[in-house]
């Protein structure tokens, strides 16, 4: 039966790179405070729901992908890529 997982096991492809470009944010921006940003933007997600996505226990919609990518400043590819 198929599952919708990565090849690791997780549940998303964007986790680990987006804790890794929030990290790199200046200011250093806390999970509370992108999941604050998020609310700007009309996605509805808590501290929680960050550390969830971040360690790959949470499926990630097209519209998050997106607000992802412009608060990070980057592109959704590049939040989908490996490296």
């Amino acid at each position: 039966m198929y599952k919708n997982k990565s090849t690791d096991g997780s549940n998303n492809i964007c986790g680990k790179k987006l804790y890794v470009l929030r990290k790199q944010l200046s200011p250093k921006v806390s999970q509370r405070a992108f999941a604050d940003k998020l609310q700007l933007k009309g996605i509805d997600l808590d501290k929680n729901a960050i550390q969830r996505i971040e360690c790959g226990k949470r499926f990630v919609t097209d519209i998050e992908l997106k607000a992802f990518a412009q608060i990070l400043n980057t592109t959704t590819d590049e939040l989908l890529s490996d490296n």
